[in-house]
């Protein structure tokens, strides 16, 4: 009960911050959210650091946050303030050669470089590179309604699969080994929310989501059903780790949900693959 008042609290909360934010502050190309996804990077770094230093050799935090909020510093760069493209593949050589460079001096056991190199190159790319293709959906036409649209149907995902496993999950759950919590019922209720979601936009906002390929309602069945796929792929992924790591949640900065990457599993993987739906078929 108590982690259920905390989900809904939080719910309530939450979504109004997130719609004001995406509609009533797209200055440079949603210049606000590309902050808030930037510092989510950092910040989801630092967990993935900590979860890797259950195995390998320990990555400074702060060390972790830099390099988990580089692509997303060099996206935001590229979109909001009109820096060349070429920044963002600057950021990330810019990342690896410190890795490779610094470990040099740094240590007088070299058994462990290889490890703590790989622990940086791993930083780098999860959560920050996934995160980064939030801000680049700043520069389609309507953002404001692309941006609110993804994140509904990956929270919708999330939401209802969560609520319809505790209701009606109990006799099909155990069945993906990395998160025996999860319900058959649940992933049927997430992946029909987000379905459903994606048929709405087509329909209700033809203007944003107008089908390019296929006729209507099938690019929004196909842009919500595959995006809530990644979603769920991406939360168990994550499971995967905690899993291999021995520890439960990320973090505990969020109430009712755990740490950063917790919250931002789903969305981090989901995130590229609605990016390349959206450019496929509208």
């Amino acid at each position: 009960m108590k982690k259920l008042v905390q989900r809904l609290l939080l719910f309530i909360i939450g979504l109004p911050l997130t719609v004001c934010l995406v509609l009533y502050l797209p200055q440079k190309n949603h210049i606000a959210v590309n902050v808030v996804v930037i510092l989510l990077s950092a910040l989801g770094a630092i967990e993935f650091a900590d979860m890797l230093r259950k195995k390998e050799p320990a990555l400074p935090r702060c060390e972790a946050a830099i390099l988990g909020s580089l692509v997303p510093i060099a996206v935001t760069l590229t979109v909001s303030f009109g820096f060349s493209g070429q920044s963002v593949s600057a950021a990330f050589v810019l990342g690896a050669a410190w890795l490779l460079v610094s470990r040099i001096f740094s240590t007088n056991h070299f058994e462990e470089v290889i490890r703590r190199v790989s622990s940086g190159f791993a930083v780098m790319i999860y959560p920050g590179i996934f995160m980064a293709w939030i801000i680049r959906m700043s520069l389609f036409p309507r953002s404001d309604m692309i941006i609110l649209m993804f994140l509904l149907m990956i929270t919708a995902n999330d939401s209802v699969a969560w609520a319809v496993g505790v209701l009606f999950g109990k006799g099909n759950r155990g069945i993906i080994k990395a998160s025996p919590n999860k319900s058959i019922t649940g992933f049927i209720g997430g992946f029909t929310a987000s379905t459903l979601i994606g048929i709405g936009a087509v329909h209700f906002a033809p203007e944003t989501f107008p089908p390019r390929l296929l006729p209507a309602p099938l690019p929004g069945i196909i842009l919500g059903f595959i995006s809530a796929l990644a979603g769920t792929l991406g939360d168990l992924g994550e499971s995967a780790m905690k899993r291999s790591s021995n520890i439960k949640d990320s973090g505990a900065i969020i109430p009712g949900r755990g740490g950063i990457l917790d919250t931002i599993d789903s969305i981090a993987l989901a995130a590229p693959v609605f990016y390349i739906l959206y450019w496929i078929l509208f």
